[in-house]
């Protein structure tokens, strides 16, 4: 990869935003992709998140945890960890790599395509997959040099580049079993892609007044063994993965709106002021006001 030089200027710390195991990806504006040049002598500790997540290491090699097999990333070799898997990440003294997150949702598109097929992850390497391991690290490649362009319909270029990768996999790879290699079929596969499901349609209904009868129907279990599945699977209870989502939506509103701040609770879902100040500061360390005063400018 001749052309590394050009898109090794920055290195940021991924996790921003970590609730127990449980991260949630912060995204600009809203285009749901994060790309990270990680340079940084840092370990992850295990945790999840309802976002896809493909790794590359440029130089040097990189450990990954995933459940509770280890791989070893060698330059170039990459691995994909689908939504909602435990995950932890380990580095070396030097080195970086490409750390590319996304929402499922950009995948939607594809519809052969289904989570329990990358449970819990898919590990490509040239010996591994040889015939399009060159077709996918350099589609990685070139999704990190357009990420971080200014060329006009970048985030067009990045889902078509996106939806090749995925393409290219599944074309090559998907077995009549609907497998990839190196992947596990357990049942907590398929649990995990229901919760996947789940976070879906609770990112997009946290405004709304979701009882647990509504997701548990969703996932097809009972109350009781759905609450207890979806905290095995995400590290936290729904409830609290639901008010998470809520003051998401809540920043947003802060930060782009001029609203009351009771108003602001009242469309984010909370039926309480008293109850949104509190869960908010616990998430912020800081009041809502306070939050708009910092960064809404």
């Amino acid at each position: 990869m001749q052309v590394i030089d050009i898109v090794i200027g920055v290195c940021i710390s991924m996790i921003e935003n970590l609730n127990g195991i449980y991260e949630t990806v912060n995204y600009h504006e809203d285009f749901k992709m994060r790309i990270y040049r990680n340079k940084q002598f840092e370990d992850y500790p295990q945790h999840c998140h309802t976002d896809f997540e493909i790794i590359m290491p440029i130089e040097n090699s990189y450990k990954v945890i995933v459940e509770e097999e280890e791989y070893l990333l060698n330059n170039e070799d990459i691995i994909i960890i689908p939504s909602n898997v435990l995950h932890q990440l380990y580095a070396p003294s030097t080195g970086y790599r490409f750390i590319i997150q996304f929402d499922s949702s950009m995948l939607d598109s594809l519809n052969n395509l289904e989570f329990k097929m990358f449970y819990p992850c898919v590990n490509v390497t040239p010996s591994s997959m040889s015939k399009v391991h060159k077709e996918l690290s350099s589609l990685v490649l070139n999704i990190t040099l357009e990420y971080f362009s200014t060329l006009p319909f970048k985030e067009m270029s990045l889902h078509s580049m996106l939806l090749q990768f995925f393409t290219i996999l599944g074309r090559n790879y998907i077995h009549k079993n609907d497998k990839l290699p190196n992947t596990k079929s357990k049942k907590q596969g398929e649990h995990a892609e229901l919760i996947s499901n789940v976070c879906k349609y609770i990112d997009e209904h946290c405004t709304e007044n979701i009882q647990i009868e509504d997701i548990a129907d969703i996932a097809g279990f009972s109350k009781s063994h759905f609450a207890r599945i979806f905290k095995q699977t995400i590290g936290i209870s729904w409830y609290k993965y639901l008010n998470n989502r809520r003051i998401i939506y809540a920043e947003k509103l802060l930060l782009k709106s001029d609203l009351p701040i009771m108003q602001i609770a009242m469309k984010s879902g909370f039926g309480s002021l008293a109850t949104f100040n509190r869960l908010f500061k616990v998430k912020n360390h800081c009041t809502p006001t306070e939050y708009k005063a910092l960064y809404g400018g």
